[in-house]
């Protein structure tokens, strides 16, 4: 029977846990602030690095299927009965379809900027930047602007030039297993399948200038979470815990405090 292979995690603070399931191209490091506030609050936080991410493991598999497993088996090795759980967009499409599959895992859940419903693949022209990137460069700021002429805004450089890591020959590599996430952006699109209810107490985070989560979504987010609360913070695009970081960290503090 081969081993299965544990996901990365950076682990913060003491008390119920809090899984947290970051982004494409993303990593648990990005959400140590917003840990820092959770674990201050009685939390232990588990900030997770999910498969061909950050430091967490390589395989040709990318599915939410895998994901899901990948999740059970963190919880089963850390011996975590049940977890509140923070998916932000393909995390939170990880996070709905561990709820759906392992309900009895899941205390409550929050999810962050994306909806249950299919998304056709969006971000070919980042991993076309990406794929421009000569990595035998010694200069991050050469490669920074390489990006930023290709994709023209700063915020998504600074968030892909989070996954460079410095080799020690002097050039870069990069952390995420950048072809495999690109050859998996249908899979990752994924709708939850039709009339799956999952019944848990589900807060959705909508930013108000995200295209991720319209109007027209909320039908279908009650339709498979019937206890589900939508909740839209102002001023904020798709990374909405480091563009309203305070608005965030209240609406997640209530809902994760109501019995």
């Amino acid at each position: 029977m081969t081993e299965k292979k544990l996901l990365h995690s950076k682990i913060i603070g003491d008390g119920r846990p809090l899984i947290i399931l970051h982004g494409l191209l993303g990593m648990g490091d990005n959400w140590i602030s917003f840990a820092r506030k959770m674990a201050d609050q009685g939390l232990q936080v588990h900030l997770i690095d999910q498969r061909n991410h950050g430091r967490s493991f390589h395989e040709d598999e990318m599915n939410y299927e895998v994901m899901v497993e990948d999740l059970k088996n963190y919880m089963d090795f850390h011996q975590i009965n049940q977890a509140d759980i923070l998916g932000h967009s393909m995390g939170g499409k990880t996070a709905m379809f561990f709820a759906l599959k392992h309900p009895e895992k899941v205390n409550k859940l929050v999810v962050v900027d994306i909806s249950p419903k299919y998304y056709p693949p969006h971000h070919s022209f980042i991993f076309e930047a990406i794929k421009s990137v000569p990595l035998h460069l010694t200069s991050r700021k050469e490669i920074e602007k390489i990006i930023d002429e290709k994709i023209q805004n700063k915020a998504i450089t600074g968030f892909i030039l989070k996954n460079l890591k410095r080799e020690k020959n002097k050039g870069f590599t990069w952390k995420p297993n950048m072809e495999i996430l690109e050859n998996s952006l249908e899979e990752l699109g994924e709708a939850l399948p039709p009339l799956s209810i999952i019944d848990k107490p589900v807060l959705f985070i909508k930013g108000e200038k995200s295209p991720y989560i319209s109007q027209a979504d909320f039908p279908l987010i009650k339709a498979h979470f019937p206890q589900a609360l939508i909740k839209t913070i102002p001023r904020s695009g798709h990374w909405v815990h480091a563009e309203q970081p305070l608005i965030f960290n209240e609406e997640i503090s209530d809902f994760l405090k109501k019995s």
